[in-house]
């Protein structure tokens, strides 16, 4: 399903400068989604709040693959649906329900990335979910929440449940379905979806080993959940030296998403 544009009766877009520097930040992000591998053709999402708006929020347009998103292509909507700008693309509902449901219930996630990453998906459909095997699971295993599979979520009465099992965590395995992270900033959730999804590849590739697990010491497992709290109370690795990092990047390998 999806939703389509009003015809006609939108007023040509004008952005500010604010709204424009999160629309290339966001193209990005899905650039780099494309470049690490975590993409499915058209499908997922990465949402982004439009600074300084009630409620709206941007979408990749469905039928652009996350390599070529740009910035002035991306779709604005509100929290019921509605596409603010004229367009000529629509979007997916099943992603505007999962998106707006977390922006409707998490005033600090100003950006929400969902995957259905191969590793991601796979490890969201093992009865324990992330397992104690290495630095990187310890790092995210207390940060994420799970969500039981209801099918494509098309249906708007689903976003309640996603909302209590997503509770104040910042992380999520969709149970049968993939992955999603969120954050204050499309800085903040990149690194957190980086970190579950490297966690994810090497619970894959540990368990494919065919060889017996050494365990990680249980005081140790609650020693890394509480160094982990105190790494991600601060922005400064996610904002200031990963994303600049990213987007450098970006420019000697996939540059025009600032378009």
């Amino acid at each position: 399903m999806r939703i389509a544009p009003a015809a006609g009766t939108l007023s040509a877009p004008t952005w500010t400068p604010e709204e424009w520097a999160v629309r290339v930040d966001l193209a990005a992000c899905y650039r780099l989604v494309a470049y690490f591998g975590w993409d499915d053709l058209i499908a997922t999402h990465i949402s982004v709040r439009v600074p300084n708006t009630d409620g709206h929020f941007l979408l990749n347009p469905l039928g652009l693959m996350f390599e070529e998103m740009t910035a002035s292509a991306l779709v604005k909507v509100d929290m019921d649906g509605n596409i603010l700008e004229p367009t000529t693309y629509s979007v997916n509902a099943a992603g505007f329900t999962i998106h707006s449901a977390v922006h409707m219930a998490r005033e600090d996630a100003h950006c929400v990335m969902h995957l259905h990453s191969v590793d991601g998906t796979a490890v969201s459909t093992m009865a324990e979910g992330i397992m104690p095997l290495n630095q990187k699971a310890l790092y995210v295993r207390n940060q994420v929440a799970y969500h039981d599979y209801e099918g494509i979520a098309f249906d708007a009465d689903e976003r309640p449940r996603l909302q209590r099992d997503l509770g104040d965590k910042n992380l999520m395995l969709l149970r049968n379905h993939g992955t999603l992270a969120v954050g204050e900033t499309i800085a903040d959730a990149f690194l957190n979806m980086y970190n579950l999804e490297r966690a994810c590849t090497l619970q894959i590739r540990t368990l494919t080993g065919g060889q017996p697990l050494y365990p990680v010491a249980q005081e140790v497992i609650e020693k890394v959940a509480e160094q982990s709290e105190k790494i991600r109370s601060s922005s400064y690795v996610s904002r200031s030296l990963v994303w600049p990092a990213m987007l450098r990047l970006l420019a000697r390998h996939n540059p025009g998403y600032d378009a």
